[in-house]
């Protein structure tokens, strides 16, 4: 398992929009993947749980992954945060 603690910086944090690339990212992987914000935790492939997390810009979310491809998962979750959910 591995865990990343990350500051959302785009302006909407996690909207509609970055909660449907997020999603769609973490499909990519067969790991399992959470995602946490005010001590809620959420599946990371699910667009209702993420959007319920309510996570505006400047909050910071923590990102775990477990499983067979979990570092590449991390690495690219990671990589459309800190990207501001462009240039998925």
């Amino acid at each position: 398992m591995v865990t990343k603690e990350i500051k959302l910086s785009n302006e909407d944090g996690l909207h509609a929009r970055a909660a449907a690339l997020f999603v769609r990212t973490a499909n990519k992987y067969e790991s399992e993947i959470s995602l946490s914000c005010h001590e809620d935790e959420v599946n990371g492939k699910s667009i209702i749980g993420i959007m319920s997390l309510g996570a505006f810009e400047g909050e910071n979310v923590k990102i775990k992954c477990d499983g067979p491809d979990e570092e590449e998962a991390l690495k690219s979750l990671t990589s459309l945060i800190e990207n501001n959910f462009i240039n998925v």
